[in-house]
């Protein structure tokens, strides 16, 4: 059976995480944090001392890990790594591996599955475009890099992690260039998407509008 499907889409640091995340709940909806699979998948890569510009040995890695999300944790072979994922190294690595066709044909049929359990709210960078084409209602949040990179390093440095607001922000671009120009699933704008732009937005008024959105088309 094929439940609802809200699918929220958006560069790194727009701050979609935190958004999809409050409208699941308040949807009574499953969140679906697809960018921490591809985390998983990327320190199953790490840890395995694989070439991440190997794509068939990266895909290998993947589906070997033993990737499992449930009520937010994230699990590789039934280790809990739910934190180890939100390292800034992984987050960079699991970009450069999710430009592999192979990886992410290996994590799509783990994304889908969530779908025939459950009414979700999907997040991540190709939920509206690939993995739920169909999705009943489809967000697009958006912000300006530098936003996203103050966002990204008061996350980081609240973590504890030591690393400068300029290093973030030249990351960020190039992570942008490198979801954008990829050959498949690049990062665009889901056909029927709603677009927000929440850069000079607080989060309790992007919420309100993206709900908003979502009682509208859910209604129609």
């Amino acid at each position: 059976m094929r439940h609802t499907a809200v699918t929220i889409d958006g560069p790194a640091g727009s701050g979609k995480s935190t958004i999809a995340r409050q409208v699941a709940e308040r949807l009574g909806f499953i969140y679906l944090d697809t960018g921490a699979l591809y985390r998983a998948a990327a320190l199953a890569v790490d840890e395995a001392g694989v070439d991440p510009a190997d794509g068939d040995a990266c895909a290998q890695a993947a589906r070997h890990a033993g990737i499992e999300l449930e009520r937010g944790r994230v699990s590789i072979r039934g280790r809990d790594v739910t934190q180890a994922i939100r390292s800034h190294h992984i987050s960079s690595l699991s970009s450069r591996i999710a430009v592999h066709p192979q990886v992410r044909e290996a994590l799509l049929s783990l994304q889908r599955s969530f779908r025939e359990k459950s009414p979700l709210v999907a997040e991540g960078r190709d939920t509206g475009s690939v993995v739920f084409p169909d999705a009943d209602v489809k967000v697009y949040i958006d912000a300006s890099a530098e936003e996203r990179a103050r966002r990204r390093h008061e996350e980081l440095v609240s973590k504890g992690f030591d690393i400068s607001y300029e290093k973030v922000l030249d990351d960020l671009r190039e992570r942008d260039q490198r979801d954008a120009s990829r050959g498949i699933a690049p990062l665009v704008v889901p056909e029927h998407a709603a677009v927000v732009d929440t850069t000079h937005m607080g989060i309790d008024e992007v919420i309100s509008q993206v709900m908003e959105v979502i009682q509208e088309k859910l209604a129609d």
